[in-house]
């Protein structure tokens, strides 16, 4: 299944580029001159609620509030993505279950409905409200929280109506960035071992629908 939509991609992107069957997944779609103004506005703006919410979360893990910030939210991306009626939406999904990658993703679903998370073995609809975002923790931040904090696994089901167009705003490491549980959130041991955050994409875009498999690769073996 490899989804139905279109997308752009724009941000500051430092991490390795995906391979190619990444983009069988996700669709793209080249926008050389597409709204660059907003789009350049929207991006700044992002950044300053994605690294303003990554304060907050700092602060409620007892960490100092910079903690996510310098190299470890350096990559940005603003990913818009355009999901067409489809005739038959058992068929496809916009975009198949996975986990996000990165450390904290800023999601504006528009004003029709179709993402889903999984909660408690079923999928769960989520429906858009007016001027909100959701909030989704990636798997850099259960990591480094020592399983704290939960990434969520989540997909995009497709509607035979109207189109739908979101857009996420991913804020991520760099690609040379550390990863390992902070030693103050560790109470026994890291459930977790240290890698560079380049090593985990390339596990990651292999497995991206099995995140038992993407996280079981860097675990700690103590």
């Amino acid at each position: 299944n490899i989804g139905l939509k279109s997308q752009f991609d724009t941000g500051k992107k430092v991490t390795p580029p995906p391979p190619p069957e990444f983009f069988l997944l996700f669709g793209f779609l080249s926008t050389k001159n597409l709204c660059r103004e907003v789009v350049a506005t929207y991006t700044i703006e992002a950044k300053k609620l994605g690294l303003r919410i990554l304060e907050l979360v700092s602060e409620g893990l007892g960490l100092e509030s910079r903690f996510f910030g310098d190299k470890l939210s350096e990559s940005e991306i603003l990913s818009i993505n355009h999901y067409p009626p489809c005739p038959d939406p058992s068929l496809t999904l916009g975009v198949a279950k996975h986990c996000d990658p990165n450390l904290l993703t800023l999601l504006h679903q528009g004003d029709v409905s179709g993402l889903q998370v999984f909660n408690n073995g079923e999928w769960i609809g989520v429906e858009p409200l007016h001027n909100v975002f959701v909030v989704n923790i990636g798997n850099q931040l259960q990591i480094i929280s020592n399983n704290k904090l939960k990434s969520v696994e989540h997909r995009v089901v497709t509607n035979s109506r109207v189109a739908r167009t979101s857009a996420g705003f991913f804020i991520g490491p760099s690609e040379d960035s550390i990863i390992e549980p902070e030693k103050s959130l560790v109470d026994d041991a890291p459930f977790y071992r240290a890698f560079e955050f380049k090593d985990f994409l390339l596990h990651y875009f292999p497995n991206l629908e099995d995140n038992e498999v993407v996280m079981g690769h860097f675990k700690s073996q103590a």
